[in-house]
């Protein structure tokens, strides 16, 4: 890691961006899957008594309006040229913190349809406005062959500490779980933005270096619009965020499976699975350094579809054998590499003129698209009264689809612009 060799030759401005960067994303993407995903179903439905129809159609929107505002400031930032303006970054995440520190406060106190509509409103805002100026920062903080380490630990972190910390999924936990940390931060990145100081100004020129201004893959752009790659690739990602929540959460909806690992009023299963999603996410670190992103994807869907065919045997048999760990394990490990992958591949496709939008589109159409339709999907399933058998052989489905696509694309008939493919 060159996190390792920044700590050997003493260069500790370049040691303390690396770290801020680990920090700030772990802390950003531990709130968006606990407070946004399960804390908005919880406010809707327990708080407020909505319906499984409405949180769905409120899902939607969310999905919506911040897709929109990540790719349109995306656009924006790429024709002002802030994605190579550290500063201008750091400034940007400031007033997106502070503005989601707020949000978190207010969440507990919506008392109707209509708050929660304008809640939802500036909500998306802050996460479309956060999604291309924090993951732009990777060109700044992270050198190209380090990503897919960063990107380990950054998932390590927040996947060991969401199953231990997360037993109560309320939105009041949530929220006064997130306002321990985000004031800190709001204070901390204030100062580093908005004050002169040396580390600033060091940080601000490594976008410049070799080592971190173009990433992985952008070499491999020859006869493949980089484009059309950066597209192809963001609709594998959908495919995969997709799958991962229609299942998962249905999954955690049914009481005999999620109270026995991930809501267990015991705390040893729960960090047994934060211990599995770490080691599985420092081991996709490598993995993504090592092997291509082909492969990779092939891992991701195989392991969903025996995972959700074993959920689905055991819905078949019945409850009547006892729920291991084993299932939920599994379901860990490909969460992780494709969390990693995530993490590190839309930089990887990038250079510090492109990032900000190459990560809005790629964040915004895969990740939070996904996953909120795929949220809005599995409440109207639910509430058309779909079994959870057939819903989980829908999803096993889907999710061999995709498996069996990949492993039959390298025999599949290729224009002479695309004779690379996903590798």
């Amino acid at each position: 890691m060159k996190l390792i060799q920044m700590i050997g030759e003493r260069r500790w401005a370049a040691a303390a961006g690396y770290l801020l960067f680990i920090g700030m994303m772990a802390v950003g993407y531990y709130y968006n899957i606990t407070f946004v995903q399960l804390g908005l179903v919880d406010l809707g439905e327990r708080l407020l008594g909505l319906s499984d129809g409405t949180v769905a159609n409120l899902m939607a929107l969310m999905a919506l309006l911040t897709s929109l505002v990540a790719v349109s400031f995306g656009l924006l930032m790429k024709r002002l040229g802030w994605g190579k303006d550290f500063k201008r970054k750091l400034q940007l995440a400031t007033a997106v913190v502070f503005g989601q520190t707020v949000l978190t406060y207010l969440a507990p106190a919506v008392q109707n349809q209509a708050q929660l509509l304008i809640w939802i409103l500036f909500t998306s805002l802050m996460l479309g406005l956060g999604v291309p100026v924090t993951f732009s920062m990777t060109v700044d903080l992270i050198p190209a062959k380090d990503r897919g380490y960063a990107a380990a630990l950054i998932t390590g972190l927040v996947y060991a500490a969401a199953p231990a910390l997360s037993g109560n999924w309320q939105i009041e936990t949530f929220s006064r779980q997130m306002l321990w940390v985000m004031p800190l931060g709001v204070v901390g990145l204030g100062l580093l933005a908005f004050f002169p100081n040396p580390l600033v100004e060091t940080l601000a020129r490594q976008h410049q270096l070799p080592a971190f201004a173009r990433g992985r893959f952008v070499k491999r752009e020859k006869g493949l619009s980089g484009r059309w790659r950066l597209l192809g690739l963001t609709g594998v990602m959908f495919g995969i965020f997709f799958v991962d929540s229609l299942g998962f959460l249905r999954i955690i909806d049914t009481p005999l499976y999620i109270h026995n690992n991930w809501l267990s009023a015991d705390l040893a299963p729960r960090i047994f699975l934060g211990i599995a999603h770490a080691v599985a996410a420092l081991i996709a670190g490598v993995l993504y350094s090592n092997l291509g992103l082909k492969s990779l994807f092939t891992w991701v869907f195989g392991i969903f579809s025996l995972v959700h065919l074993m959920y689905t045997m055991e819905t078949r048999i019945g409850p009547g054998l006892s729920i291991s760990l084993a299932l939920p394990l599994l379901y860990a490990v490909a969460v992780s590499i494709y969390t990693v992958i995530n993490f590190a591949l839309w930089a990887d496709l990038s250079t510090p003129e492109n990032i900000s939008l190459n990560t809005a589109l790629g964040v915004a159409l895969s990740g939070w698209t996904a996953t909120f339709l795929s949220t809005a999907l599995s409440l109207r399933w639910r509430l058309r009264g779909m079994s959870l058998e057939r819903h989980l052989s829908l999803v096993d489905a889907l999710a061999l689809m995709f498996f069996i696509l990949l492993l039959i694309s390298p025999f599949l008939p290729r224009g002479n612009g695309s004779k690379r493919g996903i590798k």
